[in-house]
C-alpha cells in the first residue's frame, strides 16, 4: 500500500492511476488530478503531511475517482456575494480561511465578479459557516433571498458605485481647495501670503479630515478588519500611507515647535493625502464602471427573457409573469412576441429567429411537432406550444447559470497570481519601513520630510489592484462574448486549457455530419426517369420507419410528387422491401436481396461500387424484376465542416475523424472534409481509449462531438466540447458547448480561447512590471506620493480596459 501525497489516501500501487520520479523516489497516485497537482509543484507535496482532498484543484468531475466520491459524500455547491473585496489579497485570505473548514471541498473567489464559489458537503458544514467565517476577517456576505442573483448583484453593483461617486464627488470638491492653496503657497502670491501660514494649515486640517476619515472610511475599515487578524491587503497600505501624512501634518500645524526652531509653521502634507484618498476613490469608480461593463454579458440573456406569457386554461386566454407558467401549460404566441419558455408546438405554423441564442441569423421554420427555446422572437404567424421546461430549467437559465459559474471560475494561471498576493502586501510594509529607514540613516537634511514622503509612495503605488483583476476581468468578458456568439463556456480552466490545444478529434456523425441520411444522386436505367424511379421508391416506403426510406420519402414530398399507398407491403430486414405500387411489383433494396429476388442487374454493379466508395449507400429499385435505377442516400457534410477543418489546419491544430462506420465510408467522408487523420470502425465504448491513446502521445486533445455515447470521451478529453443540438448527457459532460451545432464555431471558440489567454498574459504582465518598476522608483524618491496614486489607479483602470477589448473579438 501507498499514500496519495496529495489528497491523502490510501492507494494500491498495483492500481495506481499514475506514478511520478522525485528525488530519487517514486510516487503513486489515486487519479489524474493528484499527479498533475504533484507535478506542478513537487518539493510541496514530497516535503509535508498529506493534503486533505479539498485541496486538490480537478478540471473535471471524472479526475475525482469514485472512492474519493463514496468516501466524502455528495457534494453541493453554492456562490456568494460578498462585499468589500478590494485586491488580490482580500481574495487569498477568504480563500485560505474557507478551505480550512471541515467539509469544505474547494472554494475560489473571484474578484471580478465579488462572489466566492464553495463547493462543500452538507452533513459536515453549511452556508452560515460560510458567512461566519467571511465576515470574522472582514467582509459582508450579502443575502440573496428572494431577489436571485442576478438581480441582486445588479443591484449591489449601482448601489456601490452611488455610493463611490458620492464619496468621490465629496473628496474632490474639499480637495481642489487644498491641492490648489498649497501650490499658490509655494509661489508666494501675496494675496495667500498676507495669511499666515499656521492658519492656511488649520484650515486644510478641517478641509482633508472628512476626506479622510468619512471618504476614505472604506479603507479604515478594512484596515482594521485586517489588523484584528494580523494580515494586510490593499485597505492595509492606503490607511497607513494616508494616515502618515495626515497624522504628521496635523502634529505640525498644532505643534510646529516639534518639528522647527522658534515655533515657526512647518511644512504641512495634507494636499498629499487628500489628493491620494480622491485619486483612488476616482480609480475605484472607473474599475466599477469597467467591471460593470465586463458583466454586460449576463445582463443581455437576462433581458432576452419575455416578462409575461398568455397560457390557454380551461378554453381561455391569460396573460401571466413568466415565472407563472406552469410544466404542460399551453402556450399562444402571436407575430412579433417572444417566445416564453421552452416547448414543443401543437398547432401552427411560423418561422423564428434564434440568433439571440445560437447566434443564427437565418429564421428557421417551425410547425407541429417542433421545439421552440424561450426568448426566441415568433417572426410570423400564431402557434400554440406546450411548455416543458420552465424557470431554471428553461434553456437561456442554463445558458445564465453557466455563464456565472464560469466567470467565477479560476483559470489555473490564476495561481500564480494568487501566490504572489499571498506575500506581497507584507513585503511592501517590509519595503516601505525599510525605505523610511534608509532614507532616515542616509538621507539629506529635512530627511524626516523625505522620508516620510518616499514611505507613503511606496506603500501607495504598490496597491495590488491590478494583479487581482488581470485573469478574472479577461475570462468574464471572454466568457460573456462566447454566450453571445452561442459558445457555452464552463470553467475559466477550460478556456484557459483550450487555447493549448494541438489535436481536435470530430465525431463523425451529427459533427461534421448533419446526422441524418439524405438522399444524394438518383441514377435511373433503361425509359425510367428521375421522379418515377423516385415516386415509385417512396411510395414503396411511405409507412417505414427505417431512415433511409424516410429520407426517400422526404425528398419526394419536397417535390410534391404524389404519393400512393402500397396495395401490398413486405419488408425483410437488412435486406429490403417488396411493395405492389399501382399494380406493378417494386423491389428497393441492397445488392444480396436483388440477386435473392433474381433480378438482373445488367452490369450495373459498377454505380453501385462508384457510390459506396464515396462514402453513400446504393440502394437498387427494381419494377416488374427489371432494374429501374440505384438512388443514392448518405448522411450529408454540413456546410461549414470543409471550411471549419482547412482552418484548424491553418492553426496548425491535427484533425482526426472518428466514427463506428466502414473505413471505405469513413475515408471517403474524409477526403470530402480534408480531415488529416481517420478512426474508422470504432465501437462507442472505445472511444475514450482511442482519446487516452491520443494523449499518450503527449497531445493535448479536445473532443467534439453530440452524442449519448461520445459522454465518456468529452469527459475524457483535455477541453470536451458538444454539439450543442445533442442529447443533455453529452453536453453535461463537455467543457464547451456549441449551440447552434456549426462545426466552424469550434473554431470560434479555439479563437477565442487563444484571445483571452492573449489579454490574460497583457493583463499579468502590465501588474507585475508596473509594480516592479514603480516600487523601486517610489523608494528612491523620484516618485511622489500623489503621482504614485494616480499611478495606482491608472494600473487597475489600463487591465480592465484591456479586458473589455475582448468585447469585440470576433473570428
Amino acid at each position: 500500500m501507498a499514500r496519495d501525497v496529495v489528497c491523502g489516501m490510501e492507494i494500491n500501487e498495483e492500481t495506481a492511476a499514475g506514478t511520478s520520479e522525485y528525488q530519487g523516489k517514486t510516487y503513486y497516485f489515486c487519479n489524474v488530478a493528484c499527479k498533475k497537482e504533484f507535478d506542478r509543484n513537487p518539493p510541496r507535496y514530497a516535503s509535508q503531511e498529506p493534503l486533505e482532498h479539498h485541496a486538490v484543484q480537478v478540471h473535471h468531475a471524472h479526475d475525482v475517482p469514485p472512492s474519493v466520491r463514496l468516501n466524502v459524500g455528495e457534494s453541493q455547491r453554492v456562490t456568494l456575494p460578498i462585499q468589500g473585496l478590494s485586491c488580490a489579497s482580500c481574495v487569498d485570505r477568504i480563500q485560505t480561511n474557507l478551505v480550512k473548514l471541515e467539509g469544505v471541498v474547494n472554494a475560489s473567489v473571484n474578484l471580478a465578479t465579488e462572489t466566492a464559489s464553495i463547493e462543500y458537503l452538507p452533513d459536515k458544514v453549511g452556508v452560515e459557516a460560510f458567512k461566519s467565517t467571511v465576515e470574522d476577517i472582514g467582509y459582508r456576505v450579502i443575502d440573496v433571498g428572494v431577489e436571485g442573483v442576478e438581480k441582486l448583484d445588479e443591484r449591489l453593483r449601482h448601489e456601490d458605485y452611488e455610493a463611490l461617486k458620492r464619496r468621490f464627488v465629496v473628496s474632490l470638491v474639499l480637495t481642489i481647495p487644498v491641492t490648489v492653496i498649497s501650490m499658490v503657497m509655494m509661489w508666494d502670491v501675496p494675496l495667500v501670503s498676507v495669511i499666515p501660514h499656521s492658519t492656511w494649515n488649520v484650515l486644510f486640517f478641517l478641509l482633508t479630515t472628512p476626506i479622510l476619515f468619512w471618504c476614505g472610511s472604506r479603507f479604515f475599515r478594512g484596515f482594521w478588519a485586517t489588523l484584528k487578524h494580523f494580515t494586510a491587503d490593499m485597505n492595509t497600505l492606503v490607511a497607513v500611507g494616508t494616515s502618515a501624512a495626515y497624522f504628521y501634518s496635523t502634529v505640525a500645524t498644532f505643534f510646529p515647535e516639534l518639528f522647527s526652531s522658534g515655533g515657526e509653521s512647518s511644512d504641512v502634507y495634507f494636499d498629499t493625502t487628500a489628493v491620494i484618498i480622491t485619486l483612488i476613490l476616482m480609480g475605484r469608480l472607473l474599475e466599477a464602471r469597467a467591471k460593470g461593463q465586463a458583466s454586460q454579458a449576463i445582463k443581455k440573456l437576462l433581458n432576452l427573457q419575455s416578462k409575461t406569457a398568455r397560457v390557454v386554461r380551461n378554453s381561455q386566454e391569460f396573460d401571466l409573469p413568466v415565472d407563472q407558467v406552469q410544466v404542460g401549460d399551453v402556450v399562444l404566441v402571436r407575430p412579433g412576441e417572444k417566445v416564453p419558455v421552452d416547448g414543443i408546438v401543437l398547432e401552427g405554423l411560423s418561422t423564428i429567429d434564434e440568433s439571440t441564442v445560437t447566434g443564427e441569423s437565418i429564421p428557421v421554420e417551425k410547425a407541429a411537432g417542433d421545439q421552440v427555446t424561450g426568448a426566441t422572437i415568433n417572426k410570423s404567424g400564431s402557434f400554440k406550444f406546450r411548455a416543458t421546461r420552465v424557470g431554471k430549467d428553461t434553456f437561456l437559465a442554463q445558458m445564465v447559470k453557466l455563464v456565472r459559474e464560469a466567470q467565477g471560475s479560476k483559470a489555473p494561471i490564476q495561481r500564480l497570481a494568487d501566490r504572489v498576493a499571498a506575500v506581497f502586501v507584507p513585503a511592501v510594509i517590509m519595503m516601505a519601513v525599510l525605505t523610511f529607514i534608509g532614507w532616515s540613516v542616509a538621507g539629506p537634511e529635512g530627511w524626516l520630510t523625505m522620508a516620510l514622503l518616499n514611505f507613503v509612495a511606496v506603500l501607495i503605488v504598490a496597491c495590488p489592484c491590478a494583479l487581482g483583476l488581470a485573469t478574472p476581468t479577461a475570462i468574464m468578458v471572454g466568457t460573456g462574448r462566447g454566450a453571445e456568439q452561442g459558445i457555452l463556456i464552463k470553467s475559466g480552466a477550460a478556456l484557459e486549457i483550450a487555447h493549448r490545444i494541438g489535436t481536435v478529434v470530430l465525431d463523425k456523425t451529427g459533427t461534421i455530419t448533419k446526422g441524418e441520411p439524405e438522399v444524394t444522386e438518383i441514377v435511373p436505367f433503361r425509359s425510367y426517369d428521375d421522379d418515377t424511379i423516385l415516386r415509385l421508391a417512396a411510395s414503396a416506403e411511405k409507412h417505414s420507419e427505417h431512415p433511409l426510406g424516410t429520407a426517400i420519402v422526404r425528398l419526394a414530398k419536397s417535390k410534391n410528387l404524389v404519393l400512393v399507398d402500397p396495395q401490398h407491403f413486405s419488408t425483410e430486414t437488412g435486406k429490403g422491401v417488396v411493395a405492389t405500387i399501382d399494380s406493378r411489383r417494386v423491389l428497393l433494396g441492397n445488392l444480396k436481396f436483388m440477386r435473392e429476388h433474381s433480378v438482373q442487374l445488367d452490369g450495373h454493379e459498377e454505380q453501385a461500387v462508384r457510390l459506396s466508395e464515396s462514402g453513400k449507400t446504393p440502394m437498387y429499385v427494381a419494377v416488374d424484376n427489371e432494374l429501374a435505377g440505384i438512388i443514392a442516400v448518405a448522411d450529408t457534410v454540413k456546410p461549414g465542416s470543409r471550411e471549419a477543418v482547412n482552418i484548424l489546419h491553418q492553426m496548425r491544430v491535427e484533425t482526426v475523424m472518428i466514427t463506428g462506420d466502414t473505413r471505405n465510408t469513413a475515408e471517403a467522408i474524409a477526403r470530402e472534409v480534408n480531415v488529416g487523420r481517420v478512426l474508422a470502425e470504432v465501437l462507442p465504448d472505445q472511444k475514450v481509449a482511442e482519446v487516452k491513446k491520443l494523449q499518450s502521445e503527449g497531445k493535448i486533445v479536445g473532443m467534439v462531438g453530440d452524442g449519448i455515447n461520445d459522454a465518456p470521451a468529452l469527459a475524457q478529453a483535455d477541453v470536451g466540447i458538444a454539439i450543442g443540438a445533442g442529447t443533455d448527457i453529452a453536453i453535461e459532460a463537455a467543457d464547451v458547448t456549441i449551440v447552434k451545432g456549426d462545426p466552424r464555431d469550434v473554431v470560434t471558440a479555439l479563437k477565442l480561447s487563444r484571445a483571452t489567454m492573449r489579454v490574460i498574459k497583457q493583463n499579468l504582465f502590465l501588474a507585475f512590471v508596473y509594480n516592479l518598476v514603480l516600487i523601486p522608483v517610489a523608494a528612491i524618491g523620484f516618485l511622489n506620493p500623489m503621482l504614485a496614486a494616480g499611478a495606482m489607479a491608472l494600473s487597475s483602470v489600463s487591465v480592465v480596459s484591456n479586458s473589455l477589448r475582448l468585447r469585440t473579438f470576433n473570428d
